[in-house]
């Protein structure tokens, strides 16, 4: 397999070969843009006075959090398309699918962040720093649903993107991906495939806090997603895995 200039090379070893940006990706470019303003518009309107502006201020942390995840999202669907290119149907329906599971979890994502910041600074902060929770709890059933909805969401964005590193390696071949590009490819799978197992253990964890318990295990589910740190290794153990074979491939290329 003949490697490619190392002019056209990405800083992570892949070809550029999604150097146009197609209809779909400004598509969902576009839809990530608009799932930011909907996080905004969320914050229930302009301030009237300085005290409604001190407290929009207080929750600029949950905004800047569910910002970023957002942008996590968008930049996995960014890198997957200048490393691949890819334009086929499966490929697009994936990203729309992405934008209509983004969409889905705004909402979720702004009201678990306001709440989590909210409870966080009652605890650590003065009283006078404290962010008011502006999204009520009737009941531990009500908790319980929204960490099933946030891990639902959470899960299934992580299966579209490794669904879409799946698609690219099922086309390693008319793609002509070296080997480095094959084990980064699989990496890639293995590390978004992580994305609903630490979803399913929040989710376990809630069913499984007794009701009536103490109020600081309300917030278990959600430091199960902490397990995200083991991202690298997951990523390591998925090329180990996946070596012989690729050695086999690109060898037979």
């Amino acid at each position: 397999m003949t490697d490619s200039n190392a002019a056209d090379r990405r800083p992570d070893g892949f070809r550029e070969r999604g150097r146009d940006v197609t209809r779909v990706e400004a598509f969902v470019d576009a839809s990530f843009a608009f799932a930011v303003t909907l996080l905004v518009i969320s914050l229930d309107g302009m301030p009237a006075d300085v005290p409604e502006l001190e407290d929009a201020l207080k929750r600029i942390p949950s905004f800047a959090a569910s910002f970023m995840l957002l942008v996590y999202f968008w930049f996995a669907h960014h890198t997957w398309s200048r490393r691949y290119g890819l334009n086929d149907a499966g490929s697009v329906y994936l990203s729309l699918l992405l934008v209509f599971l983004v969409l889905v979890w705004v909402y979720p994502l702004r009201v678990l962040f306001g709440v989590a910041v909210g409870w966080f600074s009652q605890i650590a902060l003065p009283q006078e720093w404290h962010i008011p929770l502006h999204f009520e709890f009737g009941s531990f059933a009500d908790l319980r649903f929204m960490f099933l909805v946030y891990g639902m969401a959470w899960s299934s964005l992580g299966i579209v993107v490794a669904l879409l590193y799946r698609q690219a390696w099922k086309q390693r071949d008319a793609l002509r991906l070296n080997r480095t590009e094959r084990l980064a490819t699989r990496a890639e799978i293995a590390r978004w495939m992580w994305v609903p197992v630490t979803g399913a253990i929040s989710v376990a964890i809630v069913f499984l806090i007794p009701k009536g318990g103490p109020n600081w295990l309300a917030g278990l589910p959600g430091l199960a997603y902490a397990a995200m740190a083991l991202t690298g290794p997951v990523m390591k153990i998925s090329e180990r895995r996946w070596q012989a074979r690729v050695d086999a491939e690109t060898n037979g290329i």
